[in-house]
């Protein structure tokens, strides 16, 4: 079945998978993040297990962030393509551009 331009279900269920998946990615960082901080405590060794938990739970972030916004890209150029749409991404784009920054500040100390 060839795809056509008035076929917007493969769309669809493309931008289900990248949600999907940026789901599953933030809540994999954050139970091995979990994981790792338990695991850092019990260590008799003084490492610092809340930088390392920081880093862990700012990388999920930042790639479920980038997958979310991916499949709002995906959405509202081919599903719903309105101009109030696409301003609303171009506003969440800059909402993920500042949340990335901070989260980089967070577990790094230092503006990217």
């Amino acid at each position: 079945m060839a795809i056509t331009i008035g076929d917007f279900e493969v769309a669809s269920q493309v931008v289900e998978w990248i949600e999907f998946a940026a789901i599953a990615m933030i809540a994999a960082s954050v139970v091995i993040a979990v994981g790792a901080r338990i695991y850092q405590i019990l260590q008799p060794e003084g490492r610092q297990p809340m930088l390392a938990f920081k880093h862990v739970i700012s990388g999920g972030l930042l790639i479920g962030l980038d997958l979310l916004v991916a499949s709002d890209i995906i959405k509202s150029v081919t599903i719903e393509p309105t101009l109030e749409n696409i301003a609303g991404v171009g506003l969440l784009v800059l909402i993920r551009t500042f949340l990335s920054w901070t989260l980089i500040v967070e577990s790094e100390g230092h503006w990217p």
